[in-house]
């Protein structure tokens, strides 16, 4: 009787001291209701690949392209201003490339046609960083006379474009109602170039009196004193 006693108080006893040293250590006793006894730790959502939230915006890549200079979307539309106004001249935006591409095409938002429009000598063309023209589209005065869309206007040999930035050229020449003949723009003519000089200026205009794209231009000679008068930077994009 002795040895059954003490058998029993010495249980006692030790499950009097597990039960304080649980207590100190915060656990508890009572059954978990939402948990199995064998269940893991609670599964949380995957994260986004690269640590992001999830959400990028779109990308050219989303729509078939391999670049643009804005998301087209977001374009509005701006007025092709007179002929007087920028007949002869040549207007660039700046686009910058990640990686390298094969460039074969330029994409141009025609937002409004003036069917009564004469043009000839219509360009649209890429200038590298340094200024030296890399590629351009034959005559496109045909296709700015139809189909008030964004269409692919192909460059007259495709080429490699490495990393780096480069300048889309337009070039237009002719006679057109100043407020039919319009193209797509993803933003203001002057709040573009914040930040920016020349011979880097997101959007600008060189030269005047100008039939066809030259070989080169001069960077350094970039102007914003036409683009400053409401004739904002055109949508484009590449494939």
């Amino acid at each position: 009787m002795r040895t059954r006693a003490r058998t029993t108080a010495a249980t006692t006893g030790l499950v009097t001291a597990l039960a304080l040293v649980c207590a100190l250590a915060g656990c508890s006793t009572a059954p978990d209701k939402g948990r199995t006894a064998t269940a893991g730790p609670t599964a949380s959502a995957p994260a986004a690949p690269g640590g992001a939230s999830g959400f990028e915006g779109p990308r050219p890549q989303d729509q078939n392209l391999l670049a643009w200079t804005g998301d087209p979307n977001d374009a509005g539309h701006v007025t092709a201003q007179s002929s007087a106004g920028v007949g002869g001249r040549i207007t660039l935006v700046r686009i910058v490339l990640r990686e390298q591409i094969t460039w074969s095409n330029i994409w141009l938002g025609l937002a409004g046609l003036d069917t009564n429009a004469q043009l000839a000598n219509c360009y649209l063309g890429v200038y590298d960083a340094k200024g030296a023209l890399v590629g351009s589209t034959a005559d496109i005065s045909p296709q700015l006379m139809t189909d008030a869309i964004a269409k692919p206007l192909p460059l007259a040999k495709p080429f490699t474009a490495a990393p780096g930035t480069y300048f889309i050229a337009l070039l237009l020449n002719g006679n057109w109602a100043t407020n039919a003949l319009t193209l797509k723009s993803t933003g203001a003519g002057i709040s573009v170039n914040a930040g920016l000089t020349p011979p880097n200026l997101r959007y600008s205009s060189i030269l005047t009196g100008q039939t066809s794209l030259p070989a080169t231009v001069n960077l350094g000679e970039q102007s914003t004193a036409t683009i400053n008068t409401g004739w904002a930077s055109q949508w484009y994009a590449v494939s």
